[in-house]
C-alpha cells in the first residue's frame, strides 16, 4: 500500500489542490470518464484516473470516497472544481501520462 504523497512522488504528479489528505492510503485504482460508472464501481481508497476536471467529478469523488483524482493527459481542472475540491478535502493530481500508462504504473506501485 502507498499513500497519495508517495504516489505523487513516485509518478512525478503535479498536486493541484491543497488539503489534509495527502497521507491517505491508496488501496487500489479505478479508471473511467463515465461518472455514473465511477459512483457505482470505484472502491473506497481508490486513485481515480480520469480526464474529467469539472465540479461533477468532485461530487463523485466524495460519494465514492476515493483517495485522490488523477487527471491524465495534462487535462484541465476548472477553477470551480478546484475550489470545491479544496472545500471537500479532495486531492487532485495531474500527469502528462495517458490513462493506460498511469494505470500500469499505479498497479506496479501497488503490487497488483
Amino acid at each position: 500500500m502507498v499513500t497519495v504523497k508517495e504516489l505523487s512522488d513516485n509518478l512525478s504528479l503535479e498536486i493541484l489542490t491543497t488539503c489534509d489528505e495527502i497521507d491517505r492510503p491508496v488501496t487500489g485504482g479505478y479508471c473511467s470518464d463515465l461518472l455514473s460508472w465511477v459512483m457505482g464501481r470505484a472502491s473506497e481508497g481508490d486513485a481515480w484516473i480520469t480526464v474529467m476536471g469539472n465540479i461533477n467529478s468532485i461530487a463523485v469523488a466524495v460519494l465514492a470516497d476515493i483517495s485522490c483524482i488523477i487527471l491524465a493527459d495534462s487535462s484541465a481542472l476548472d477553477e470551480e472544481a478546484k475550489n470545491r475540491a479544496e472545500q471537500q478535502n479532495v486531492i487532485i493530481l495531474r500527469s502528462e501520462l495517458d490513462q493506460f500508462t498511469l494505470c500500469n504504473k499505479i498497479g506496479e506501485l501497488l503490487g497488483v
